[in-house]
């Protein structure tokens, strides 16, 4: 076969840019063109197998210690009223007390991840076709947006005694829970003022749904390495 010289290889290069720049969705029809010719049990199981494996990982990554104190981007700060008066507490002497609630909550949102489990594998297994596909051809926050309609009013409700058990036992957290509910009963309570198991529990929420689509987007982007045949199948599909 007559190999190309330089100067065609170059042509041959800017014909095939130039077909991309006067059609931008061309290889994006591509992908839906190839997500189309799967079966709806096919798109629907493959990405079952994607999620289940993801909220299972995730739930083990952020259930142990350290992991969300150990993590720069997943670590839960304090609530933004305590935050802004940290350097005035620490001056009065609270030093101590600040670090033993910053650590504190990470930990009570460790302790609370666990029970997420049961929950995420659940909804995984109820998705529907038009669950499936929706987020197959959704954005970057499809899967968040999923697993946070199914899960996050439950999950609530099963994180808040945890993270409570463990933020109570904070002499700084008491004082600021009881500051709290003094602006709550002023009606202040659009100045972000939430009590610390609420703000934790929101925020460790935040993280898991974070970890599994971080876990779902790395099965996108490297499909071949899934354990699964039909998550391979699926995901390729999408390459």
């Amino acid at each position: 076969m007559k190999r190309l010289q330089p100067c065609a290889q170059r042509r041959v290069a800017l014909a095939i840019l130039a077909m991309a720049a006067a059609a931008p969705g061309l290889f994006w029809r591509a992908a839906h063109a190839q997500l189309a010719a799967l079966t709806d049990s096919d798109a629907t199981a493959g990405l079952k197998g994607a999620l289940e494996t993801g909220a299972t990982t995730a739930v083990q990554l952020l259930g142990r210690q350290d992991g969300f104190w150990g993590s720069d981007k997943l670590r839960i700060p304090l609530p933004d009223w305590l935050r802004r008066s940290e350097k005035a507490l620490k001056f009065a002497g609270f030093g101590k007390d600040i670090d033993a609630l910053k650590l504190g909550v990470n930990r009570a949102a460790e302790q609370a991840v666990p029970q997420a489990q049961e929950l995420l594998v659940n909804a995984v297994k109820s998705m529907s076709v038009t669950d499936a596909k929706a987020i197959l051809t959704g954005g970057d926050d499809s899967v968040t947006k999923f697993f946070a309609s199914k899960t996050r009013a439950p999950l609530t409700e099963r994180f808040l005694p945890i993270v409570r058990q463990t933020t109570e036992k904070i002499g700084l957290a008491q004082q600021y829970n009881g500051l709290a509910d003094q602006a709550g009963s002023l009606g202040l309570g659009g100045s972000g003022v939430v009590r610390i198991e609420n703000h934790v529990t929101d925020k460790a929420l935040d993280g898991l749904y974070f970890m599994i689509s971080e876990e779902e987007r790395k099965i996108r982007s490297n499909p071949v390495g899934a354990s699964s045949a039909i998550v391979r199948k699926v995901f390729g599909a999408l390459k």
